[in-house]
């Protein structure tokens, strides 16, 4: 388990900025799992964020551990994810996903993976 998802992990929630029309949009977040030492995140694929991921990949991710001054701030293009059995990992990484996605096989289900990732904690 890196450094990066476990400090993450300890935020809970974390924000997620896309690009939006030229405007930084962010929205809380809280489901993230790392698989064979990746950085995935979900959304339904009827969202305004799929879209706005779709039209330009490139995402900052920033969280704040409860308590503390200690933050992470991660950057990198998201690439969208449509194998089945690493869906299903996520949901079992996060069951809380659940609610939302009912099996891996949801159409609404899109997952994605951080690509080209930088990350720095401070």
């Amino acid at each position: 388990m890196s450094d990066v998802y476990k400090f993450l992990r300890r935020c809970g929630i974390y924000y997620l900025a896309t690009v939006n029309g030229g405007k930084p949009a962010v929205r809380p977040m809280g489901a993230v799992m790392e698989h064979e030492g990746e950085l995935y995140f979900s959304t339904g694929n009827g969202k305004e964020m799929y879209s706005q991921i779709i039209a330009n990949p490139a995402i900052q991710i920033v969280g704040l551990q409860p308590g503390t001054r200690n933050w992470i701030r991660i950057d990198g293009k998201a690439v969208e994810v449509n194998d089945v059995n690493i869906k299903q990992v996520m949901l079992d990484a996060c069951p809380v996903l659940v609610k939302y996605f009912d099996s891996k096989d949801c159409g609404f289900f899109a997952l994605f993976k951080i690509d080209e990732m930088e990350a720095a904690i401070y």
